[in-house]
């Protein structure tokens, strides 16, 4: 299936891409060429891909979110936690076209709770898409009111170190994001079908996905994108 919006999306200006790569990390290029890499994932999981980016967030300080030597480029790293992760750090900068600030989160509730994490939002001018980390609790009105107004959601539905996929769709109903884009799932076609139960949904044959302003859907839709080294699972 191709990926993007159908006739619509050739008819919109297209105002990000988004190349999925597993777990957390995500490549978004803004209409403008900014290259931001989200959370990059350490060598063992997926095929290494060879990414060049602007700037890098990390949102956890393990392996497999805080590679940031993989990425090419000599980006600018923003990471959302200090001293190894024990503390967060207030991130809010412009990087070229973007405005790019963190969210402060709790990860691994189910497990331990009070861990922090960092969840990101990118404002692209025209589109808002939030990258929500590990996150693994509701969001409280402080939370909401400082994402603001989403238009692409990147959701953890794993759980035990975040949101599991029920918890993950209440988080959903809170953000009202136009477009959901499930991570951190290992590929598992069980946690893909919780998570989209009732919502309408698209599987892509894809790692990529384009996102036009102008070419949103309304309700919320669940984008199941495929990074290169995934299970081939049919999600539907």
């Amino acid at each position: 299936m191709a990926h993007g919006f159908g006739s619509l999306a050739y008819a919109a200006n297209v105002d990000a891409t988004i190349q999925y790569f597993g777990h957390n990390f995500f490549l978004i290029t803004t209409s403008k060429g900014t290259r931001i890499v989200t959370d990059p994932l350490g060598p063992g999981w997926y095929p290494n891909p060879n990414v060049v980016g602007d700037v890098v967030t990390v949102g956890k300080e393990m392996f497999n979110h805080n590679a940031v030597q993989i990425v090419l480029g000599n980006p600018v790293i923003l990471r959302g936690l200090t001293n190894y992760g024990a503390d967060w750090n207030k991130v809010s900068t412009s990087i070229k076209d973007t405005l790019i600030y963190n969210v402060p989160i709790h990860q691994n509730a189910e497990v331990v709770e009070g861990i922090k994490g960092s969840a990101f939002v990118f404002d692209l001018g025209t589109l808002c898409i939030a990258h929500l980390g590990d996150l693994s609790q509701k969001l409280n009105e402080q939370q909401i009111k400082a994402f603001g107004k989403v238009d692409v959601a990147l959701t953890p539905i794993g759980g035990g170190r975040t949101m599991g996929p029920e918890l993950a769709k209440e988080v959903l109903a809170q953000l009202k994001p136009k477009i959901a884009i499930p991570m951190h799932h290992r590929d598992s076609p069980y946690l893909i079908q919780q998570f989209s139960a009732g919502m309408k949904t698209r599987t892509l044959n894809t790692d990529t996905l384009t996102v036009s302003k102008d070419a949103l859907p309304i309700p919320t839709e669940i984008d199941v994108l495929q990074p290169r080294g995934a299970m081939n699972y049919n999600y539907r």
